[in-house]
């Protein structure tokens, strides 16, 4: 059986951090260094190793988030969860602010007359904002669905794609077609995900900054 470890809270997810990379040593991954920090977070999150080999990133990924935030980028998300879970605070450094519709009496009614998902409506509600969008999808494949669609008819472009939904209905096929497009993204493949997995992602890349 394990010792207790008696730690302050300030020491607990350093001390956290230190068993991942232990771990990791362990099972002989070594993580990309760009990627290195986000993929450890979301590890210390969820404590799921196997996101070690399903989180996928495009071309320069981590790169082209930085740059985004570091201008201002807004983050919108598709559950209040994750805009709990992100870092406002330290976002508003950059001049980002983060933004969830899904509650927003004007998109629940446009689900209600066109009959579909508030996630999907959501999507089309963030396009309107002036400034460019990261999206931290946790919840909903149909928000992906429909950020497919407006990407393919060529109405607006995200600046970048976090979508790590969770679920059996979708979900696969949802990030799929979000890896088929040329907006950079971070994905994980497969059903596993969540608002706190969007959530940490987006966390991971904002410390990154604060520490530079």
């Amino acid at each position: 059986m394990n010792r207790i470890e008696h730690l302050l809270p300030e020491e607990i997810e350093k001390r956290s951090f230190e068993i991942i990379s232990q771990e990791l040593e362990s099972k002989k991954i070594k993580l990309p260094k760009e990627e290195e920090m986000i993929t450890k977070r979301v590890i210390h999150t969820s404590a799921d190793f196997d996101y070690t080999k399903t989180l996928t990133y495009s071309g320069n990924a981590v790169k082209i988030a930085k740059e985004l935030i570091l201008n201002g980028a807004d983050i919108v998300t598709d559950t209040n969860m994750a805009l709990a879970g992100i870092n406002k605070k330290m976002l508003a450094r950059f001049g980002g602010k983060v933004h969830c519709f899904m509650a927003d009496e004007e998109v629940a009614r446009l689900a209600k007359e066109r009959g579909t998902t508030r996630a999907s409506i959501s999507m089309e509600m963030a396009s309107k904002l002036p400034k460019p969008v990261i999206f931290a999808i946790g919840n909903a494949p149909t928000a992906l669905i429909r950020l497919y669609e407006i990407i393919q008819n060529g109405t607006w472009r995200p600046a970048f794609v976090i979508g790590v939904p969770v679920g059996f209905v979708n979900v696969e096929i949802a990030k799929e077609l979000i890896m088929e497009t040329d907006v950079p993204y971070i994905v994980n493949r497969g059903r596993k995900g969540g608002s706190n997995i969007a959530a940490a992602i987006c966390n991971a890349l904002i410390y990154e900054l604060g520490r530079s």
